[in-house]
């Protein structure tokens, strides 16, 4: 039981980490802060965990942070932990989607590694100049798409690259929800999602759609040259898409479909990817992680579970906590996702190289990409076509 081959570094102590965002009622804080406990290479020491001081105050005493180490602006946070011999080493950023630039600038900085929510920006430009900001500074800078941290996503990922496919043929992915399904923008009790100062101008593919995108990238090792989309309101009235269907155009021509919606009734959490090639389809399903499907011409469908041996590569195995008939879940993807955060980040840090191949955390280029895929469908819905994904040399 445990981690068996392949082994990151051992840890010579936990690392020190900050907040921003994140407070109380914010489900993703502690979605967050639980995957970083879980790792056991994290310390949360810090935070600004919210702009309204008595907020703040109050979530700084839930997380129990020391009083001098709870902020309300995250700029004098920045300069303070900066400053402390017992400073953060990153921060976490939880915040509104338009907030996730400025933030990660300010600690960037002064030298501070940065792990920000996605999307990454809300434009195009900022998510480039962010990027740009972190080759001249050196620090890590990692984007929680953390579906892709789940054990069995990574094993369909090396299972694609040994050739278990055969040549890749077609891309399928689908993300539905139903919780804004009687959400609208009309009213005070509207959701800062809908806000387009505070989310962006997208509602559904900026915050699932990037999930799926890079779901899609991460497991068939292909980047989307173009793609096609159509946007939908299908619950109540809002400015915003609700639903988005997209034709996908991969590497080598491959074609591809991508389906988003959160107002689809009696879905809660259902990303589901289907990758098929030549010999055989590999599909995995969000809502049961612990498996694959794997259906191969001419064969019966094998099922693979989550566990040590039976075929389980070692950037697999090197991610497992229980042994199969134990199931982990979205936690145990989150912890996997900051410790490999905290393994990059101790080595930055230590100035030691790791072995190539080690992590395969999303990085900053992962989050332009969806920003850039973000703005590719958006220009694909307004003018009813076909839109390049492909980087060209002005970005």
């Amino acid at each position: 039981m445990g981690i068996t081959a392949n082994e990151f570094p051992q840890a010579k102590r936990r690392l020190r980490l900050g907040f921003v965002g994140g407070g109380q009622g914010a489900l993703i804080g502690e979605v967050h802060a639980n995957g970083a406990r879980l790792s056991n290479r994290w310390d949360i020491v810090a935070g600004a965990l919210s702009s309204n001081p008595q907020r703040a105050k109050a979530s700084g005493k839930l997380w129990m942070l020391a009083d001098d180490r709870s902020y309300c602006d995250y700029r004098e946070m920045a300069k303070a932990e900066a400053a402390r011999k017992d400073g953060i080493e990153a921060v976490s950023i939880v915040t509104p989607n338009h907030l996730h630039a400025p933030i990660a600038k300010a600690f960037m900085e002064v030298g501070i590694d940065v792990i920000s929510d996605k999307p990454l920006t809300t434009t195009l430009d900022e998510a480039l100049s962010l990027a740009k900001m972190q080759r001249e500074t050196g620090v890590v800078f990692g984007v929680t798409y953390a579906y892709t941290a789940h054990v069995m996503v990574r094993q369909a990922r090396e299972m694609v690259r040994q050739g278990d496919l055969g040549e890749l043929r077609q891309i399928h992915v689908e993300y539905f929800q139903d919780w804004a399904m009687d959400v609208s923008d009309q009213g005070d009790k509207a959701p800062w999602r809908l806000d387009i100062a505070q989310n962006g101008p997208s509602f559904t593919v900026g915050d699932i759609g990037t999930h799926a995108e890079h779901l899609a990238r991460f497991v068939s090792g292909l980047q989307i040259e173009a793609l096609r989309a159509d946007f939908h309101v299908t619950g109540q009235p809002k400015a915003l898409e609700d639903t988005a269907f997209m034709q996908l155009r991969f590497e080598g021509g491959v074609p591809g479909t991508l389906m988003v919606s959160q107002t689809m009734a009696g879905s809660q959490c259902g990303l589901r990817l289907r990758i098929c090639g030549s010999k055989a389809t590999l599909e995995w399903n969000q809502e049961q992680p612990e498996t694959l499907s794997l259906r191969a011409i001419g064969a019966p469908e094998q099922v693979i579970s989550r566990g040590h041996g039976s075929g389980m590569s070692p950037a697999t195995e090197r991610l497992l906590r229980m042994p199969r008939g134990h199931p982990e879940a979205l936690t145990d993807a989150w912890a996997n996702l900051y410790l490999e955060f905290a393994v990059a980040i101790q080595a930055r840090r230590d100035g030691t190289n790791l072995s190539e191949g080690l992590l395969a955390y999303p990085t900053i280029a992962d989050g332009v990409d969806g920003v850039r895929f973000v703005e590719a469908s958006i220009k694909s819905n307004e003018t009813d076509s076909w839109v390049s994904c492909k980087v060209n040399a002005a970005n």
